[in-house]
């Protein structure tokens, strides 16, 4: 078993799309040029689209983000009413080195004041099965969370500030057009509902019961339930009240019935009916080749970024999103 095959979480799509035909190869370190008039169009606001805005400022480029909800962030979704703490509802483990986070900044002048807790093999274990294991067996112990902060708060902190005036909420995407000399987008209301999904056939899916507050400053006691593909079915399937029951139920077997004794209070998020997301991210064994036939351009005019379009060697989590964008906005530029 290993962490792929256990646990992703998040997907965070986003398209990059120059609204004009790029003039001639950028040559030397300027790079690509553009005006207010003919800005670069990036639909969706989640990583990959914020990463890919955030880059293109940073290179002088002017941008314009249509992002379908009235809000920012994709499944980088989180609750700061639930507990002391904020709580993530999407995109929540660090899968990589914390450094990715200086990585995602681009720029040594800022200083990165985040925490994050990275797991202990020598003291963290997991069950499995009913029976108890090291984390490293699940490859989780190279995995890190959040304290007191989450992938959201990270963005709306150090990504987000220099691209929100070029955001525009509520802009629902209905057609690409561009095999014009002029890519020209419709979205509800205007030029500048198809909706740019991604459906694969549903796995046998796992779950995981994991501690949500890990490594945070709180008394308090938090068990979070991730699932995914097969595994989420008896859940969803369920009303809110009858799912509690069922998953209380199930902890009650794991801890002799103290769940029910303990149980506080919920909260639930369902990814596949999110207005305009409808899913939480690309399946875990998934051919490669197809992965990295979704993140080629198309004529070199249309550029694909967000974790289900990589290069094909990894694909979900944020940070794979971020490297999307990061080569979406190279190509963009090298134009």
């Amino acid at each position: 078993m290993n962490r792929r095959e256990f646990i992703k979480v998040c997907r965070a799509l986003g398209l990059v799309l120059p609204v004009q035909p790029f003039l001639s190869a950028c040559t030397n370190k300027q790079g690509f040029k553009n005006d207010n008039t003919h800005p670069v169009v990036i639909i969706g606001a989640g990583a990959a689209g914020l990463i890919s805005g955030y880059l293109l400022k940073q290179q002088g480029v002017s941008v314009k983000i249509l992002e379908a909800a009235s809000n920012f962030g994709g499944r980088m979704k989180r609750t700061t009413t639930f507990a002391d703490f904020p709580i993530p509802l999407g995109a929540e483990w660090i899968h990589v080195k914390p450094n990715i986070l200086s990585e995602i900044v681009n720029d040594d002048s800022v200083n990165i004041d985040v925490k994050v807790e990275k797991y202990n093999p020598d003291i963290d274990c997991a069950l499995y099965e009913g029976e108890k294991i090291s984390i490293k067996q699940i490859e989780m112990n190279k995995e890190s969370k959040f304290v007191n902060s989450t992938w959201f708060d990270f963005f709306e902190q150090y990504i987000v500030p220099s691209v929100e005036k070029h955001i525009i909420y509520g802009a629902v995407v209905e057609k690409i057009d561009y095999l014009a000399d002029e890519i020209k987008i419709e979205t509800s209301d205007k030029v500048y509902l198809a909706l740019i999904g991604f459906n694969p056939t549903t796995n046998d899916g796992e779950k995981l019961y994991y501690d949500a507050a890990y490594g945070q400053n709180s008394n308090l006691h938090i068990l979070g339930l991730f699932a995914v593909g097969n595994e989420s079915l008896s859940y969803l399937r369920l009303t809110d009240e009858e799912r509690v029951k069922y998953i209380l139920h199930e902890l009650d077997k794991i801890f002799d019935g103290k769940a029910s004794a303990h149980y506080v209070k919920h909260i639930f998020q369902n990814w596949d009916i999110e207005p305009h997301i409808n899913g939480a991210y690309i399946r875990d064994n998934e051919d490669w080749t197809a992965v990295k036939k979704l993140g080629e351009s198309a004529d070199g005019r249309l550029f694909f970024a967000g974790d289900a379009y990589t290069d094909g060697e990894d694909w979900s989590a944020v940070n794979n999103a971020v490297h999307s964008a990061k080569r979406a906005v190279q190509a963009i530029m090298d134009s």
